[in-house]
C-alpha cells in the first residue's frame, strides 16, 4: 500500500519505497522468476509449481496493496499535496533522506567505488529530476520506449515513472489514451513496460550479487539526490496546460524558505515543515524497528 500511494505522488519512487520495508531484493527476485521456464509450467498448466517458483503470494498481495492504496488514497494524496504543499514535500524529505542513510547501513565493507557510488547517483538523479520536458513524436516505437523506460522508476529508487513521462513529453499522452480506452496505444505502452521491468530487474539483480555494496551506495545516491524534486519551497517559472484545462507548474526553481514570501508572496510555513520532517523520519524508524522485531521473532 505504501507503494502505491508513493506512486500516486508525482516524483516519489515505489522502489524508494521497496527499499525502505526491506522487500527490494524479494521483489526483484520474483520478477526474475517469471522467465521461459515460467511460460513453459504455464503452458503445460503447472500452476501449483508455476506459484511456488514466482513467489505468488507475495507477487499477489503486493500487487493487491499497491491497486488497494492507489484506489483508496489517490485522491486524499492529491488533496494534501493541493492544499498543504510544503508540509506533504517536507515529509516525504524527511522519509526519503533517513530511508537513505539507514540503507547504507547494510553495506558492511566501504571501498573506494562504493564511495565514488553515492555522489554519482547524487548528481544522476539531480540532474534527471531537474530535466526540462520535451516533446516528441506519438509512434508506437517511442510509446514502447516510453513504457520502458517509465517502468524502470519501479525498480530504481528515488526517481518517478510520471516524472520520466512527463520529461519525455508522453504524460499527457498516456493520460489520454486512459480516459479515451486507445487500446492500441496502451497495449504497446503495457508491452513495453514488461519488457522494461524484467530487463531491468534482472540488470539490478546482477549488480546487487556482485557489486553489492556499489549497487547499494549508488540506489541511496538516487534517493537523496530525488530530494531535487521533493523540495518543498518552489518558485514557478512557467506553466502548463494540462489535458483538465486547468495550469499547473512546468518549470520551477529550488529557493531557500526566508526567499519564499518575498518570491512567492506565500506563507512558508517553516515549522510545520520541520515538523513534518521529523514526522517522516520517524516513521521509517519505526517502520524499520517493527521489521526487526519481527524479523527475529
Amino acid at each position: 500500500m505504501a507503494m502505491g500511494a508513493a506512486d500516486v505522488v508525482p516524483g516519489v519512487s515505489g522502489g524508494s519505497i521497496a527499499l525502505i520495508t526491506g522487500i527490494y531484493e524479494k521483489l526483484l527476485e520474483s520478477i526474475n522468476a517469471i522467465d521461459i521456464d515460467a511460460f513453459h509450467l504455464l503452458r503445460k498448466g503447472e500452476f501449483k509449481s508455476l506459484y511456488a517458483k514466482v513467489n505468488g503470494t507475495f507477487l499477489i498481495c503486493l500487487v493487491l496493496g499497491i491497486f488497494t492504496s492507489i484506489l483508496t488514497l489517490a485522491n486524499l494524496i492529491t488533496y494534501l499535496i493541493k492544499t498543504f504543499p510544503i508540509p506533504v514535500w517536507s515529509f516525504f524529505c524527511g522519509l526519503i533522506i533517513i530511508s537513505a542513510l539507514l540503507i547504507l547501513r547494510d553495506i558492511k565493507r566501504w571501498n573506494i567505488l562504493a564511495l565514488l557510488a553515492l555522489p554519482v547517483g547524487i548528481v544522476s538523479a539531480y540532474l534527471i529530476t531537474g530535466m526540462t520536458p520535451v516533446s516528441s513524436d506519438n509512434n508506437l516505437l517511442i510509446i514502447f520506449g516510453s513504457g520502458m523506460i517509465a517502468i524502470c522508476a519501479m525498480i530504481l529508487p528515488g526517481i518517478s515513472g510520471s516524472f520520466l513521462l512527463l520529461v519525455m513529453g508522453k504524460y499527457e499522452y498516456i493520460l489520454n489514451a486512459l480516459v479515451e480506452r486507445n487500446v492500441l496505444v496502451l497495449g504497446v505502452f503495457a508491452l513495453g513496460c514488461i519488457v522494461g521491468i524484467l530487463a531491468s530487474s534482472r540488470v539490478i539483480s546482477w549488480l546487487l550479487k556482485h557489486y553489492h555494496a556499489i549497487t547499494i551506495s549508488l540506489l541511496s545516491g538516487f534517493m537523496l539526490g530525488s530530494i531535487n524534486k521533493l523540495w518543498p519551497w518552489k518558485n514557478v517559472l512557467s506553466y502548463r496546460l494540462s489535458s483538465s484545462g486547468q495550469q499547473e507548474p512546468f518549470l520551477t526553481e529550488n529557493i531557500l524558505p526566508n526567499h519564499y514570501m518575498a518570491l512567492t508572496g506565500e506563507e512558508p510555513y517553516f515549522l510545520g515543515a520541520i515538523f513534518s520532517f521529523f514526522i517522516g523520519i520517524i516513521l521509517v524508524i519505526g517502520i524499520e524497528r517493527v521489521a526487526y522485531y519481527l524479523k527475529i521473532r
